[in-house]
């Protein structure tokens, strides 16, 4: 990823399979990222709502970000933990990360 800020950041609303209804948040402006496979390749997978990232601290903590909602910020990576409880967010700096991990969630999240 590339340094983003605020600017970065898009009104995007997906559906909430829990309610029947829509959830509104800010959400990256990636389309898509470059990631390495189990077996060493090279993947282009689409942002989507679905998708999560997994860090891992050096302490071997391991934290759960939404992947559409991750900026980089100076020298800190943010990001919300929960769409419905917007405020629930995580800061981490990019020093104190061992590893990060992609993931699709199997959720049934989609842009509206």
């Amino acid at each position: 990823m590339t340094e983003s800020g605020i600017e970065k950041l898009r009104d995007v609303e997906v559906n909430d399979p829990a309610s029947y209804s829509n959830l509104k948040y800010q959400a990256n402006s990636v389309k898509s990222i470059v990631v390495v496979d189990k077996k060493g390749n090279n993947v282009e997978i689409e942002n989507s709502p679905k998708l999560e990232m997994r860090i891992t601290r050096k302490s071997g903590k391991k934290y759960i970000l939404l992947f559409d909602t991750v900026i980089v910020e100076n020298d800190t990576l943010k990001g919300a933990r929960s769409r419905i409880l917007q405020n629930l967010r995580r800061e981490i700096p990019l020093d104190d990360i061992e590893k990060i991990e992609i993931q699709d969630s199997g959720k049934v999240y989609k842009y509206q």
